[in-house]
């Protein structure tokens, strides 16, 4: 499967604004597409989407912290610096608490923005990378039996081979069996490996994907 191309999404009814930005954004070789409303940016908006967003706060219609909310409805994780000239305290701290990486005021610093968008395009690799490594993890996973899936249970808790036969009423030597098998469908090269894999592939404590 291709994936998306990395681009820095700018969401702006100004289109000096689009223009100064994406003009900035190419200067340094960043490629960027702009939009001119809210609603443009989520006719063609989709989960796959790599990069970040620069998005201003007022706008004609969905204004950004809306179009922040709806994102976050379609599990759509682009980091969003908001760029506005009509910025107050209260804003920003609504902003950030739902999760934006940066609240920039018009005019900005163009080193300061460059700076921050770059910090966003690191976090949303980091973040797509995870995300990979954790879809590949539960395919593999996916591959158990019921019986292996049990033994991965146990194994994942501490259980040696031992009390896992044990618990099951299994031999230990059946056990070692499972766990090879497990290994060889997940792709795991050591029990190490097959930890971390299994780690991977569980949901997150706070239940983000």
């Amino acid at each position: 499967m291709t994936e998306a191309p990395v681009l820095v999404h700018v969401v702006d009814d100004d289109g000096a604004v689009r223009n100064a930005l994406a003009a900035l954004l190419a200067s340094v070789d960043l490629p960027c597409r702009t939009h001119a409303s809210a609603e443009a940016f989520l006719d063609q908006a989709s989960a796959d989407m790599a990069g970040c967003l620069l998005l201003d706060v007022r706008m004609p219609g969905m204004g950004g912290l809306e179009l922040q909310k709806r994102l976050r409805e379609m599990d759509l994780t682009l980091p969003v610096i908001f760029i506005t000239g009509h910025g107050d305290v209260p804003m920003a701290v609504k902003a950030l608490q739902a999760g934006a990486m940066d609240f920039i005021e018009k005019p900005c610093n163009e080193q300061l923005l460059l700076e921050r968008v770059r910090l966003c395009l690191d976090e949303d690799r980091k973040v797509r990378r995870a995300r990979q490594l954790r879809n590949q993890a539960r395919a593999g996973f996916e591959l158990l039996t019921p019986r292996e899936r049990a033994v991965m249970e146990r194994m994942a808790a501490g259980g040696s081979s031992k009390s896992i036969a044990a618990e099951l009423e299994i031999k230990e030597r059946t056990v070692d069996v499972h766990r090879f098998n497990i290994m060889h469908k997940v792709g795991a090269r050591n029990l190490a490996d097959l930890l971390k894999r299994w780690f991977q592939a569980s949901p997150p404590e706070d239940g983000s994907k």
